[in-house]
């Protein structure tokens, strides 16, 4: 009998967009800790993301190459449509827990406590309830409603800033969203000042909108008196007519300067995690969400929902219990006899405690010749210990981390304006 958990996910992206920005300093929300997180729990067999597409192009991108299928909700029909993208999202959630019975669990991404009705509805119709939301965003009645609520800032691979490197970020950038407004703003004739009341709601709903002209104008502060907040991170919803974006610019994104988080710690693009690192994260993720042991065969079709191109034979291994018992010489994993023959129980060896973690940090400096950069560093702290996790220690990222270690004494830790980054030394 089959057992594997089915999941439809639904994607209130305005909702998480606008969190992501305003409670995170300013950081662009990404699916992919997401995605990372719900393939231990499931497969997920539905996507579906909904807003009006027009003012999150780049997202739109990143979505599409996470496979999300978006539900264009336009808002520029002449008058305000208020909720029509929660409207849909609810009406499509309900059809498909009537419909399709194959789908036992459905995972509600928002933190918008007007689906807390929707949530109850699913649950009496026996389907399982996950919601994910950005901590400070999410409504405080949400996460009772779910079986289980999980915070985005709280996932693994989801680096917040830290707040008193939030203002250099944006001092560096120009506003919460990065350069490319700034960029697109000269480009704007300066003319048109009726055109400054209806930059507010672009302002509030996505960068993207800021490609338009000249509402892109319009600074932060001067659209925060426009167009207050509602209590629940959704600033577009108001009665202010929308402006139209103009979609014939958007091919001039290679013009736009690209923003950059100095804060961010993860692999730079083109530098993917090595199999070690992918293996101790999923083992870590799957110890976490079940309650039972994790069997080899249980964590390679985990590894196979995130990747489906994964195989053992890339590595050189004939097998993927070889690649297990490879990993298990080397100290990374370990393996107990398991349920069956051939499907051996697997286990990350003792997360060490946070002076364990603060002399790896350490260690992992002098071997770099006593200083390194803060970007990249991680990296090298898991070719050493590919479970390594901050969150794990208690810290919501890396930085936080490297500032705990430095106020230890383990390291030192200063800002290099030449690097324009973090300088990690040997104290």
């Amino acid at each position: 009998m089959d057992t594997e958990e089915r999941l439809a996910v639904f994607l209130d992206y305005e909702n998480l967009a606008l969190g992501a920005r305003e409670h995170l300093g300013g950081m662009q929300f990404d699916f992919g800790p997401i995605a990372d997180a719900l393939a231990v729990r499931g497969r997920v067999v539905v996507r579906r993301a909904y807003a009006d597409w027009s003012y999150f192009d780049e997202d739109r991108r990143a979505l599409t190459r996470h496979q999300v299928e978006l539900i264009e909700m336009p808002q520029r029909m002449g008058a305000s449509r208020k909720n029509a993208a929660d409207i849909k999202m609810v009406v499509d959630a309900i059809e498909m827990a009537f419909e399709r019975e194959y789908i036992s669990t459905f995972v509600m991404c928002t933190g918008d406590s007007d689906f807390s009705p929707l949530v109850h509805k699913l649950r009496e119709l026996n389907k399982r309830v996950i919601g994910v939301g950005v901590e400070n965003s999410t409504s405080r009645l949400l996460p009772a409603a779910c079986d289980e609520f999980l915070f985005y800032d709280r996932l693994e691979g989801v680096d917040v800033p830290d707040e008193a490197d939030v203002p250099r970020a944006r001092q560096k950038s120009g506003t919460s969203r990065g350069r490319s407004r700034v960029k697109a703003a000269p480009a704007a004739p300066a003319e048109a000042p009726a055109a400054g009341q209806a930059a507010a709601p672009a302002e509030a709903a996505a960068g993207a909108a800021s490609e338009e002209a000249p509402a892109a104008t319009t600074t932060e502060p001067e659209a925060a008196t426009v167009a207050p907040a509602s209590g629940r991170g959704r600033r577009r919803k108001t009665a202010m007519p929308v402006p139209e974006p103009v979609e014939a610019e958007v091919a001039d994104d290679a013009e736009l300067e690209v923003p950059v988080d100095e804060d961010a710690d993860e692999a730079p693009s083109g530098e993917e995690p090595t199999m070690e690192v992918r293996v101790a994260q999923t083992l870590a993720d799957l110890q976490a969400s079940t309650s039972g042991a994790v069997t080899a065969s249980m964590l390679k079709r985990t590894l196979v929902r995130k990747d489906p191109t994964f195989s053992e034979s890339d590595y050189g291994f004939r097998t993927f219990g070889e690649f297990l018992r490879f990993l298990a010489d080397r100290g990374f994993v370990e393996l107990a006899p398991g349920p069956a023959t051939g499907d051996p129980v697997v286990a990350l060896p003792e997360q060490p405690d946070t002076e364990h973690a603060f002399g790896l940090l350490r260690s992992v400096v002098e071997e770099s010749g006593g200083s390194a950069q803060l970007s990249g560093l991680k990296n090298m702290l898991r070719k050493r210990r590919p479970d390594f996790s901050e969150k794990a220690l208690g810290y919501r990222g890396f930085l936080q981390f490297c500032k705990a270690a430095a106020a230890s004494g383990a390291v030192g830790l200063a800002w290099d304006d030449d690097a324009d980054d973090y300088l990690v030394t040997v104290a």
